[in-house]
């Protein structure tokens, strides 16, 4: 006999001898009918795995990441497999499971267009509905490359494996796969699968290899779950905050900057808005603001870390006067240079510093993404100084800012507790300090999370925030970082109640993250309809002809006057053009103006609500004062 664990903390004793999916069955045969996979001890498995010992057991559905993530990699080699069909000759590389689907790369005899999706589609689907059980099998090194010789990607992705293990294979109605798996029990599992686009790729990333094409898809065990996410797709082209970046006139992507955003008079208000409202905040919050330089010695790097962490192939360098400078990946640096320019004491502690510094990455031209991916950013950066007994205290505070702020905006969030990496520098006492203080504040807190093993920062864990928008995606913004390592690296001292002086504690944290890349996930999460208070035009007063300018202009001067952001539009249009123009460029308050209305010093109202009719112009104002007062 045999103890298993379960998710719920149960045990359950059964012989062994038992496959996962056998022991499902006991355990539901609805939990069995919908099981994708399982985790065994924390690793993903086939359902077809047999326990022969004791050990922990979490039977995956769709409704979990490891059940999707199983779904969605048979789904990839149902693609190798239909495309194999249709284009007989095609070499194959590599076909992984991704968030919200999957992709193959593929070295085709000649290009694919996306026209050629529909058969390929059609293929899978049929493949599908056979009901082929992928099976798993290995090979030793020299059999593996054998039976790849015609393959060469696979031929490098197996001399590239450690010596000595066995190669690992799957093989589904004939064809066969260099793969670890896991795998559905049976591909009638993808009911539902779409092939979305069509793009070229680099083998493993690099511009000195040949240039792929890759196939995106994604897949569900429900129809009805595929055709929700194909509507949040188009939606989100709706939103594509490049494309309403443009119709706003809001920030520039230009050939002459690659990466490198322009921000246009109606997105530097946007900006600045989001600048104003962080420094209101940390104002209160006792926060310091600084500004550090944005080049700073290469000696500083390697103090640091960061030109070993960072590569310097992805920082920008110079020469002056012969030294070599490095444009900073990072702020934290030079904020731990003006900490030093003074000997502090616990009595200062936590000390709060800011800074809203431009940083620059050499990022890849093919991972560019409008103001979602670039080469020069702000972050809001701050780093805390606090004694070891003030962690807590002081990681829930910055959690309950992080709260604020994105209420503000309507996101809500998932975390992750990020652990220690491979790249990482410290002593393991270090690590396990940090690492359990960032836990046991979560979990003191409430706060549900997960762990993400291994993506913590070089010098110390963190709490990542992972954002969810207004149509369901997410994306990861802030960071709570807890780090002893660069106190230590830089020799920072404060002096203790005793009088001695010790190392502090050190918290990395920014809430924005990038601001360019905040800003372009709200200009999709409102979809280019910003609340009033973010709204860089925030009326517009339209006379119904020009008999109407002057008190136009005395409407629009009584909003000026309150410090609103407002517009007449003078132009000689019809006023049904003029108000058409006014809502898609999604201005909050439209105020026609004409005869009536000026006899009774009215406007005539169209709002997001809709037309309003005659209203006070004073009770306009009014209204707009509250509603950017409570950040509506």
């Amino acid at each position: 006999m045999i103890t298993l664990t379960l998710k719920d903390g149960k045990e359950l004793m059964l012989e062994a001898g038992l496959s996962v999916y056998d022991i499902a069955g006991r355990l539901s045969e609805g939990l069995q009918r919908n099981a994708l996979a399982a985790l065994v001890d924390g690793g993903l498995s086939d359902l077809r795995a047999v326990l022969d010992k004791d050990a922990s057991l979490e039977i995956l559905t769709f409704n979990d990441e490891g059940g999707k993530w199983t779904l969605r990699h048979t789904a990839a080699h149902l693609l190798a497999q239909a495309v194999l069909n249709l284009y007989p000759g095609t070499l194959l590389a590599i076909g992984p499971a991704i968030d919200d689907g999957f992709y193959y790369d593929f070295e085709f005899a000649k290009p694919l267009t996306a026209d050629e999706l529909p058969a390929i589609e059609d293929e899978m689907k049929r493949l599908a509905k056979t009901g082929m059980k992928p099976k798993r099998y290995a090979l030793s090194r020299a059999d593996a490359l054998e039976s790849v010789k015609n393959e060469p990607y696979k031929t490098e992705l197996i001399t590239d494996l450690p010596e000595g293990e066995e190669i690992s294979f799957y093989e589904q109605g004939g064809f066969t796969d260099l793969c670890a798996g896991p795998h559905v029990m049976d591909t009638k599992a993808v009911k539902a699968v779409k092939l979305t686009s069509v793009a070229g790729a680099y083998w493993r990333g690099s511009e000195k290899n040949k240039m792929l094409t890759r196939i995106y898809g994604t897949a569900y065990t429900k129809q009805a779950d595929l055709d929700a996410y194909l509507e949040r797709l188009e939606e989100a082209k709706k939103r594509d905050h490049r494309k309403l970046g443009r119709e706003l006139s809001l920030f520039a992507m230009l050939d002459e900057g690659q990466g490198f955003p322009f921000w246009l008079p109606n997105g530097l208000i946007l900006k600045n808005i989001l600048t104003d409202y962080w420094r209101g905040v940390h104002k209160r919050e006792n926060y310091m603001e600084i500004s550090t330089p944005l080049m700073l010695d290469a000696n500083l790097w390697d103090v640091s870390g960061h030109r070993k962490s960072f590569g310097e192939k992805n920082m920008y360098a110079t020469k002056i006067d012969d030294y070599e400078y490095f444009m900073k990946p990072m702020n934290c640096p030079g904020g731990i240079l003006i900490y030093k320019q003074d000997l502090h004491s616990y009595r200062e502690f936590p000390l709060r510093i800011g800074e809203l510094g431009i940083v620059h990455r050499h990022e890849k031209s093919g991972t560019l993404h409008g103001l979602i991916r670039v080469r020069s950013f702000t972050q809001d950066d701050a780093h805390i100084y606090i004694t070891p007994d003030q962690i807590k205290d002081e990681v829930k505070h910055v959690m309950g800012l992080m709260d604020e702020i994105y209420g503000t905006f309507g996101f809500t969030y998932k975390l992750e507790l990020s652990t220690r990496p491979e790249n990482s520098v410290g002593t393991d006492e270090m690590w396990e300090n940090a690492t359990n203080a960032l836990r046991e504040t979560l979990e003191e807190t409430g706060k549900v999370y997960k762990v993400n093993e291994g993506d913590g920062a070089f010098y110390g864990p963190k709490i990542d925030y992972h954002l969810t928008d207004a149509i369901g995606r997410t994306f990861q913004c802030g960071t709570i970082q807890l780090d002893f390592n660069l106190p230590e690296r830089f020799g920072m001292e404060y002096v203790a109640p005793d009088g001695s002086k010790q190392r502090p504690a050190m918290i990395h944290r920014t809430i924005y993250g990038a601001l360019e890349r905040f800003l372009g996930l709200l200009i999709e999460h409102y979809a280019g309809q910003f609340p009033l208070w973010l709204s860089p035009v925030q009326a517009i007063v339209l006379p119904i002809s020009d008999k109407f300018l002057s008190y136009a202009r005395s409407v629009e001067n009584r909003l000026n006057a309150e410090g609103f952001r407002v517009e007449t539009d003078r132009r000689q249009e019809k006023i049904g053009y003029k108000i058409r123009e006014a809502r898609n460029r999604r201005i909050p308050y439209i105020l026609v103006v004409g005869e009536a209305e000026e006899a009774a010093n009215t406007v005539s109202l169209r709002s997001r609500e809709g037309d309003e009719g005659a209203q006070a112009a004073d009770a306009v104002i009014s209204r707009m004062r509250d509603e950017v007062k409570e950040k509506r």
